[in-house]
């Protein structure tokens, strides 16, 4: 599990080998490469190169110390695939870490096989009927919950506390504190006319029971994303990859394995 010496950060990614089809996956803002435990030795047994990392500012990445102006989460992911020679990986981000996969493939169509945006409504902010929906469905009582609470859905915590307590520890395990200032500069809105310029097979997978992103945000989004296939994992929260990882992997798998092939034209 080494470190990636990129521009302005020192970046920690795992990558499990092999000659497979690459899948990158990214994280939550409540967690970091250890929150994938339950989909790495998953999707590397199915055949894919399976890699994920710490974004600047989360787990065990860095910024470099006198080494230069941070990147955005874009041009992160952008040194990294270039850093590990990746050609047409499959990207999968969830919550915070689905952002930075959007916008990559709004600047990078042809570096990426298939998009998956997990538990994320695309973060179309400068639509106004959007943000309304948006503040309709999270007033700021909700945003002052505990993050156990806004993120695992009420069912996973009552029967899974010993799963809670260990995406507490993953949660509580990231420096927040060294993220400010990283990453740099703010992303653009992101409009639905740019949504619908996606030209890479998008799948949006959201959790039923998910207090941030509930699935009405998400199909608002998705309806303008062209060849975008959206699903649900019932009753899941906000962390459904953590709460259902046989649905979310089984979703996942299905969708990325019908665009794994040679690079198309």
């Amino acid at each position: 599990m080494p470190y990636a010496d990129l521009p302005g950060v020192d970046l920690w990614y795992t990558d499990s080998g092999g000659s497979g089809a690459p899948v990158i996956l990214m994280h939550a803002a409540s967690g970091n490469t250890e929150g994938w435990v339950y989909q790495v030795p998953v999707f590397a047994e199915a055949g894919y190169r399976c890699i994920t990392y710490d974004r600047n500012g989360w787990g065990q990445s860095k910024p470099k110390q006198g080494g230069g102006q941070a990147g955005t989460a874009v041009e992160d992911l952008h040194n990294l695939l270039n850093h590990l020679g990746l050609e047409r990986p499959h990207l999968a981000g969830t919550a915070a870490g689905a952002r930075p996969a959007l916008e990559y493939v709004l600047a990078h169509p042809e570096r990426i096989g298939s998009l998956v945006l997990a538990d994320c409504g695309a973060g179309a902010s400068a639509e106004p009927e959007y943000l309304e929906m948006r503040r309709n469905s999270m007033p700021p009582e909700v945003d002052a919950l505990p993050v156990e609470v806004r993120e695992l859905s009420a069912g996973y915590r009552a029967t899974d506390p010993a799963g809670t307590a260990r995406w507490l520890d993953i949660h509580h395990l990231n420096r927040h504190q060294e993220r400010v200032g990283t990453g740099a500069r703010s992303p653009a809105p992101v409009t639905f006319a740019m949504l619908e310029t996606v030209r890479v097979p998008t799948l949006m997978l959201c959790g039923g029971a998910d207090l941030i992103m509930p699935p009405a945000l998400m199909r608002l989004s998705a309806a303008h994303i062209p060849d975008c296939r959206f699903e649900m994992v019932p009753e899941a929260g906000h962390a459904a990859f953590w709460e259902q990882p046989d649905t979310w992997n089984r979703m996942v798998l299905e969708f990325i394995g019908q665009h794994t092939g040679p690079a198309r034209g």
